[in-house]
């Protein structure tokens, strides 16, 4: 792979210390230490949180703004709607939300943008049909923060807005009531990457607080929170490493006949991040990359278990779909770099005329990974193509964007993934010169970087230090499955598996075993031979085959020994 690893430099006598005082095994107190995590302090909240380690949330700003208007608009039944997203963090944002208002005898409805039809945030088109049905009252969740010129008509049409949102703000806020959004450059509000459902957590909790109510009528919403917080990949630290790991705990016996028909068809026998990463949120995020986004929601919000189930069979099928469009715009996008041999670039930029603009940002940040280049896929209707692109560790690819903007028509995003429109007569054009901006930036200095927590040997591949180190999960962003290198060992069996794509070895150090198996590494059954001496990197993992538990490493990367 080709890949930099970089290895941490732990205290070696902090790492003593809370194995004496915590009778932590070298590899835990290595990763606390990694991580940053060593006063008694951190370490409890870390491994063990409790509900009284939410912050107070009246530190946010505008929180009692918001909280007090919402509360008028519970006592005086006021006609109120929820405008949201189309995505996970949107979807549960709505769900806890509306349910929490409902049972405060405030029966709110919602709005999600299509995503293919009207895009992300807020529109003209919809504040003005709000407005014409009688709303009071407009809260956003998991957006708003940059649509200035739609609350700026709201409120030109008579109605009140409060922003509730996690994204990056333009220079000027947006004349809202309130905005509720600790990325403000006034924020003092110490834990500043709450995802979307988790400000609308939040926003509950003061509420909850305010009207003295008991603390489990905002603590019930955890799963939806849980959910929504892994979903939407923001650092699982500091109160969003509490929601989700008590959340956790609620999705394995959540009530919600939506959220266990979901996960049930999952098909998952363990509730952890994964689960969620890879089990609930593909399916959620397919409704309203189809367009479909409304389904989700239903999903979330019925009491009915056949309802549920019957919506659950819809998302497997938009999910099915999403898949099967996503590997045919694959397939037609590897065909284009590699006709074009868009693969000695320095970016890659392609486009194509039926190519599904919902499932376009997913397939870009494949080409990334496959050839470890920012890439941007654009499809076209007409004159207008719409784009997605991702990038690498090194390159901002919204600083990138910025620099060509005469040749957008709109853009916005951020270092790692953006989205864009732009007309087709200035494609060619635009990718001219971001290949120049990607030449500047000296792209093809910049190396894949892994960093490893640790060198291991023998002695830390045990079945006790694997199951310790899950006193860590939920893993996720700034939370990372601990990486370990194994050097110095001989190949005693290799195959590729599955037609080619994995990589299955037997490792021997002296007269031991260690298993190993690299997903998507098939193609190095062919670099490496018998008798080989390797160094080995990735996660260490619990196997079970025929009742049998054992060891595997999960490798990420690997290398012929020196």
């Amino acid at each position: 792979m080709n890949s930099k690893w970089k290895f941490y430099s732990p205290d070696k006598k902090l790492v003593k210390n809370l194995m004496t005082k915590y009778n932590f095994s070298e590899l835990l107190a290595t990763i606390l230490v990694n991580r940053n995590i060593s006063t008694e302090e951190d370490i409890k909240i870390f491994l063990e949180p409790t509900r009284n380690d939410f912050r107070d949330p009246f530190d946010m700003p505008d929180m009692k703004i918001a909280s007090d208007r919402i509360i008028k608009a519970i006592k005086e039944k006021e006609k109120v709607i929820i405008y949201g997203d189309y995505d996970v963090d949107g979807i549960t944002s709505i769900t806890v939300l509306k349910k929490f208002l409902a049972e405060r005898g405030l029966d709110v409805d919602y709005k999600i943008p299509n995503r293919l039809d009207e895009g992300y945030g807020l529109n003209r088109a919809a504040i003005e049909k709000i407005a014409e049905d009688g709303y009071k009252l407009i809260i956003t969740v998991d957006c708003g923060i940059s649509g200035n010129e739609e609350i700026e008509l709201a409120n030109s049409l008579g109605m009140e807005v409060i922003v509730t949102d996690h994204h990056e703000p333009l220079e000027e806020l947006p004349k809202a009531l309130a905005i509720v959004d600790c990325k403000r450059k006034d924020n003092k509000y110490p834990c500043n990457v709450l995802a979307g459902v988790g400000v609308v957590f939040k926003l509950i909790q003061a509420i909850t607080i305010t009207l003295k109510l008991d603390e489990k009528e905002y603590l019930k919403y955890l799963d939806y929170v849980c959910v929504g917080t892994i979903s939407d990949i923001v650092p699982l630290i500091d109160e969003n490493r509490v929601i989700a790991k008590l959340g956790l705990q609620l999705v394995s016996q959540t009530r919600s006949p939506g959220l266990k028909a979901l996960i049930s068809s999952a098909g998952y026998s363990e509730i952890n991040s994964n689960t969620v990463s890879f089990g609930i949120a593909p399916r959620i995020n397919a409704c309203g990359r189809m367009g479909f986004e409304d389904d989700a929601v239903k999903l979330f919000l019925t009491d009915d278990i056949l309802e549920a189930e019957k919506l659950t069979k819809k998302l497997n099928e938009y999910n099915k779909q999403r898949q099967e469009i996503e590997k045919r715009i694959l397939d037609e996008a590897i065909l284009q770099i590699e006709k074009n041999h868009l693969e000695k670039n320095r970016a890659i930029i392609v486009g194509s005329e039926d190519w599904h603009h919902g499932v376009i940002g997913i397939v870009s940040s494949k080409i990334t990974d496959m050839y470890f280049k920012p890439s941007i896929l654009i499809c076209f209707e007409g004159d207008i193509g719409n784009g997605s692109g991702r990038s690498i560790p090194g390159f901002d690819l919204h600083d990138a964007l910025c620099k060509l903007s005469p040749y957008l028509e709109k853009y916005g995003g951020h270092e790692m993934a953006v989205g864009l429109t732009l007309k087709k007569s200035k494609f060619k054009k635009f990718k001219e010169e971001f290949e120049k901006i990607a030449e500047e930036a000296k792209i093809e200095d910049i190396v894949s970087e892994i960093v490893v927590d640790k060198e291991i040997t023998l002695k830390d591949i045990t079945i006790e230090n694997v199951n310790e180190i899950k006193k860590l999960e939920p893993f996720g962003e700034a939370n990372k499955m601990p990486v370990f290198v194994y050097k110095n060992l001989k190949i005693d069996s290799i195959r590729a598996l599955s037609e080619g794509k994995h990589l299955k070895l037997t490792l021997k150090d002296g007269n031991s075993i260690i298993n190993a198996i690299g997903f998507n590494m098939g193609g190095y059954s062919e670099d490496y031979l018998l008798g080989d001496k390797v160094d080995v990197l990735g996660n260490l993992e619990i196997n079970s085959f025929n009742g049998v538990d054992y060891i595997q490493i999960n490798m990420k990367d690997i290398r012929k020994s020196y």
